[in-house]
């Protein structure tokens, strides 16, 4: 299947596609919150407290890439490129969506007792019930310990919410746009379902940069896998 993965503008991307040219944009835009100004994470500045544990909170790159949300031209943008799509976050900016839908997604963080978000929204355009996904990320802890993700992005997303998305909202496979890739947690779901043609932009070049790495690594783990 076929990745395209590059360090551009989603923007200047998107306008070379036809219209409908994706089966389905999952995206995880800036929501507007300021989550990393300054290099503070999402469990703040300070140390992260949980169950009987007490460690430093993980610093990252510090920028203004989240100060505001995308602006309308983007939606614009993203509807015309793509057939239907998840848009992480968009309780954030509901104003910009195009129209009232029923088909909300429901990322259920099970992160106990922490002034985190319990979950994360996802506004779809698929005329379905509320769905829930529940999958612990908190800090240290993940739902998979056994094969835990290395945190490489203050908005990183786990690989099993897009392998749910996947199974759930796109079996048959196609043509899908991340247009904010950040940690590359979409690419590598995508790329384990097998059937989906796969493009991503990242803006950043660290961040850029971090998630060719992780995927270097995925891909090398799963060529040892099966030889």
């Amino acid at each position: 299947m076929i990745s395209i993965v590059e360090n551009r503008d989603c923007m200047a991307a998107m306008a070379e596609f036809p219209d409908k040219f994706f089966d389905l944009a999952v995206v995880d835009p800036p929501y507007g919150i300021g989550v990393n100004k300054g290099g503070h994470t999402l469990a703040g500045n300070g140390n992260f407290k949980g169950g009987n544990f007490k460690v430093a909170a993980k610093k990252y790159k510090g920028g203004e890439w989240d100060n505001e949300p995308p602006p309308k031209v983007y939606f614009s943008q993203l509807f015309r490129v793509s057939k239907n799509q998840i848009i992480w976050g968009a309780n954030h900016f509901i104003e910009q969506m195009p129209y009232n839908a029923s088909g909300w997604v429901v990322w259920d963080k099970d992160n106990g007792d922490s002034y985190q978000a319990d979950c994360e929204l996802a506004w779809s355009s698929f005329d379905k019930a509320v769905r829930k996904f529940s999958f612990r990320w908190w800090g240290l802890l993940q739902q998979n310990m056994k094969d835990k993700e290395t945190r490489i992005h203050p908005t990183q997303k786990p690989v099993a919410l897009y392998d749910w998305i996947y199974k759930n909202y796109l079996p048959d496979g196609g043509k899908v746009l991340d247009t904010h890739l950040g940690s590359g947690s979409n690419r590598i779901a995508a790329d384990k379902a097998g059937n989906i043609d796969f493009w991503g932009y990242e803006l950043d070049k660290d961040y850029y940069e971090a998630q060719e790495k992780r995927w270097a690594d995925f891909k090398k783990q799963l060529n040892l896998f099966r030889a």
